[in-house]
This record gives structure tokens, sequence and C-alpha cells, in this order.
């Protein structure tokens, strides 16, 4: 399952909770980045045991494009967690639609 770019937007702007986590490489997320937690591709299966608390959660990852972050679903939802949503085409289709603004 995707989320748009419209409607991370509009769940950003409305103050809606979840865990909203940036799955690119520490570079990337320096030169732009849309207020999510770093957890990097690489890293997320040492790490994912301190995401336990959210499996019930909306958990929305996203990265450059979406094939990260695609990966990143899968590994979550292979793992337990149940509500996992990839941004459909990642930061390049937020800045697409909204420029560099951030969320």
């Amino acid at each position: 399952m995707e989320m748009t770019v419209q409607e991370l937007r509009e769940k950003l702007q409305a103050g809606e909770s979840f865990i909203f986590i940036d799955v690119r490489e520490p570079w990337e997320y320096e030169e732009f980045n849309l207020g999510a937690t770093l957890i990097p591709l690489n890293t997320l299966v040492n790490t994912m045991h301190d995401l336990d608390e959210h499996k019930d959660d909306l958990i929305v990852v996203h990265c450059r494009s979406g094939s990260r972050s695609a990966m990143a679903q899968g590994l979550l939802l292979a793992n337990g967690f149940k509500n996992v949503l990839n941004l459909k085409g990642g930061v390049m289709a937020w800045q697409d639609a909204y420029g560099n603004t951030k969320p």
C-alpha cells in the first residue's frame, strides 16, 4: 500500500500522529528531508526492535524514489508490523509537487 505526497502533506498539516521514517543515507537526509526519523535501510534490520511498540500504529516510510522504502515496507510487514505505507515517488515526488518546501 502506498500514500501520495498530497495525502502525506494533509496528514502532516493536520498534525496527525504516525511514525514517519526516512530510509535514505545520512548525506541524502542532510541535503533535504521531510522531517522523518532517519533510519537508513541498511540499519533497519538491526534497529527494528526499537519500533516494536508501534507494530499496530501507522508507519509511513520514504526514500528518494520509493524503491528502498518499498523494501523497508516489506521488511516491516514481514516482521509483524501491521499498517506500513510507502510514500509513492519519495522525496522526488515531494519536490516535484512542492519544491524544496518542507512540510
